[in-house]
């Protein structure tokens, strides 16, 4: 089961990530939009984790990120 982190954590996170690995999140957002159709939240985290040798807690903000910005654009 995943950890539920607050919206300050989630900002926190996404803030280092790009020090911790040497890419903005903006590239990381193309990489899941790019990659495999995976449907399920926690696929697309393993598909990281695995694919890219992230942490979890990086792979999980980075697909929660995604995930908030698309249904951003839903509502456009």
């Amino acid at each position: 089961m995943s950890q539920v982190f607050s919206a300050e954590t989630h900002r926190n996170m996404l803030a280092r990530i790009p020090h911790c690995t040497g890419r903005e999140i903006s590239d990381w957002l193309r990489t899941v939009e790019e990659g495999p159709a995976l449907v399920r939240f926690e696929e697309k985290v393993r598909w990281l984790r695995h694919e890219y040798d992230l942490a979890y807690g990086h792979a999980k903000a980075i697909v929660h990120e995604y995930d908030l910005r698309r249904a951003a654009r839903r509502l456009l």
